[in-house]
């Protein structure tokens, strides 16, 4: 059974959602502040987090950004708070869905299925080699420096490469072109940032079977580009 952590001050808005994901199959737990919260995400084995913004003793942006750092589950933002300025400051700390309160919550049950159905839509049969990475139709070598979309090989320069391996290895986080191109690149190369852009329009050409419409390296405008899981 999938467990659920909800994060959540409000204990009425709490019971329901619990009520509605118990309903739906999951095993749920509540946590009603922030410090309390973030203990109970990073010390739990909680299949997706749903988080509240607004919380006593730590706000849901910090918990977003601390679970981020180490681990890659689903968080889904449920908020009164509706301003775009607070969605895009939730998706680039690493969240996965935004949800206006009041919602509907068979909607909320609906979409925390889809997102858990997406986490596990892992490529290959097993467990991948350590030394391997497997993604939705992706899988790179990381000794031999191969990568194979569908299990067909595709060629990447070196930069592409590291570029494709960088955000493999954090998806469903943000970054910006600065923080792409100091990663990958570093102060001291020739160049500007543009040539982030270019390279995130090869790997697309070469990883997306439609790359009008990406389906692993989302852009999140106005802040940057984020690896699907």
């Amino acid at each position: 059974m999938k467990s659920v952590l909800i994060i959540e001050d409000d204990p009425v808005i709490a019971e329901v959602q619990r009520d509605y994901l118990e309903a739906g199959g999951f095993r749920t737990d509540i946590a009603a502040t922030g410090d309390a919260g973030l203990k109970m995400a990073l010390n739990g084995s909680y299949d997706l987090i749903l988080l509240d913004l607004m919380l006593p003793n730590m706000d849901g942006f910090e918990i977003c950004r601390q679970v981020r750092e180490v681990l890659n589950v689903p968080i889904l933002i449920v908020s009164a708070k509706k301003e775009e300025i607070d969605k895009i400051r939730g998706f680039g700390l690493g969240a996965d869905d935004y949800m206006i309160k009041p919602f509907s919550l068979g909607e909320l049950v609906a979409r925390v299925k889809a997102h858990l159905a997406r986490y596990e839509r892992l490529v290959g049969s097993g467990e991948p080699k350590p030394d391997e990475i497997r993604l939705r139709g992706i899988r790179i070598d990381k000794l031999s420096r191969r990568v194979f979309v569908n299990e067909a090989e595709v060629a990447f320069t070196s930069k592409e490469y590291d570029l494709l391996l960088f955000l493999l290895m954090h998806p469903n986080r943000v970054f910006s072109k600065d923080e792409l191109f100091l990663k990958l690149w570093g102060y001291d190369s020739l160049g500007d940032i543009a040539t982030v852009t270019v390279h995130i329009s090869k790997l697309r050409e070469k990883i997306e079977a439609d790359p009008s419409r990406p389906q692993y390296i989302e852009t999140i405008w106005g802040v940057g580009y984020r690896f699907n899981l």
